[in-house]
């Protein structure tokens, strides 16, 4: 098992809650972490159809069946259980007794927040970040965007081919999940809105360019994006709300959460076929933010990402705030450093001071190999990102 970094966290949650949850798209590890992190509880899967059956029929003797807790692998499927864990965890307050998996996030917080609001300790897990994998074999970035985070490719005891892996994930997941959640007759048509939801990756989203691609209607293209977002496949990006004199864009950015899905939906075959594809920025781009978010995932701290883009096409990828200070982060996929690519975050930084903000020196993160500092910004290397001391 690949030790994950959010298991320091889990277990502090534990310390406070009664109850923890853990969410996240299928496959990113969540049941092998809460095994590891907690040996002493017992596994129950709901998945299992007749576990499943008696946990629906009579949640309280299934639950009295696991008096000193358990994990309850995808309990979004048993949501009677949840009502009866309320009373458990008020009559006998332990600790991280309970540990709740969870994919269908849209399931599983409404149950929460319903049955459980303020006794459950809530982890987003999501694939494998950098400093997880730097352990392993020295690999190219190319390799690094293609393959992606999933821990099943990763694994030491065997050799996953990823696209045949990529295609089985998404089929499981439109037969699963989506099935589960939406009531759509033909599965392909919301196949091709995830395709064009690839496409779109890294760029401004516009509803109705996405809806009218797909033959769909407007609010038909927001339900489904919706679930999406539910399933952890995909995010988006606020703009940041302070203009600073400028005038702003108001949509968000659209992001996959693993670039390796991304670049199965993209149809780029191979790494090699990175190298030279047109969307290698936009690949690097999401890369980059999902890699963002797993810091902060992996240490309980909430999204609080932006970017910043005004009407003359000045933007900075990522912006956020820390310590009471602004941070742009510029990203570039090229290898070699070139001067000019921090010229949009110097003209951010500027415009965020005139306007009195208390703003950084921006970061350069990019696909080159060498960290260094430089008079007023710092360019990090893409292997350097997430490492200690890196953010």
């Amino acid at each position: 098992m690949i030790p994950r970094h959010a298991t320091r966290t889990l277990q502090q949650l534990a310390r406070g809650f009664p109850v923890l949850a853990v969410t996240g798209p299928r496959q990113s590890g969540k049941t092998t972490l809460v095994r590891a992190a907690f040996p002493e509880l017992p596994h129950v899967n709901l998945e299992d159809p007749d576990t499943r059956e008696l946990a629906l029929a009579d949640p309280r003797r299934f639950l009295d069946r696991h008096a000193g807790g358990a994990i309850l692998d995808e309990a979004q499927r048993a949501p009677a259980l949840l009502s009866y864990l309320l009373g458990i965890a008020d009559a006998a307050p332990r600790m991280g007794r309970w540990v709740l998996t969870g994919s269908q996030v849209l399931g599983l917080h409404a149950q929460i927040d319903q049955s459980l609001a303020g006794r459950a300790g809530m982890l987003t897990l999501l694939p494998l970040a950098q400093p997880e994998l730097a352990g392993g074999a020295r690999v190219t970035l190319e390799q690094r965007l293609w393959q992606g985070g999933y821990p099943a490719l990763h694994a030491a005891h065997r050799e996953v081919d990823a696209p045949h892996w990529y295609a089985a994930y998404v089929a499981t997941y439109l037969e699963r999940d989506v099935r589960q959640i939406l009531n759509i007759g033909n599965l392909m048509t919301f196949q091709r809105f995830l395709s064009m939801c690839a496409a779109r990756s890294a760029q401004l989203l516009n509803l109705n360019s996405l809806a009218a691609d797909c033959g769909i209607s407007q609010p038909t293209a927001r339900q489904w994006l919706t679930v999406l977002q539910a399933s952890h496949l995909v995010t988006l990006v606020p703009p940041y709300h302070r203009n600073f004199g400028k005038r702003l864009v108001k949509s968000p950015k659209l992001y996959f959460l693993d670039s390796g899905l991304l670049c199965h939906l993209l149809r780029i075959a191979t790494p090699q076929d990175l190298e030279v594809h047109a969307a290698r920025g936009a690949v690097f781009e999401t890369w980059a933010v999902a890699e963002t978010l797993k810091h902060r995932y992996n240490r309980g701290l909430p999204a609080d990402l932006h970017f910043w883009r005004d009407n003359h096409g000045l933007e900075v990828d990522l912006v956020f705030e820390h310590r009471g200070r602004l941070h742009g982060v510029e990203c570039k996929s090229g290898t070699t450093y070139a001067a000019d690519w921090i010229a949009p975050a110097r003209r951010w930084r500027d415009a965020a001071g005139a306007a009195g903000a208390v703003a950084a020196p921006p970061l350069l993160l990019y696909g080159g190999e060498t960290s260094h500092e430089r008079a007023d910004h710092r360019v990090l290397s893409w292997r350097d990102l997430g490492m200690e001391g890196a953010r």
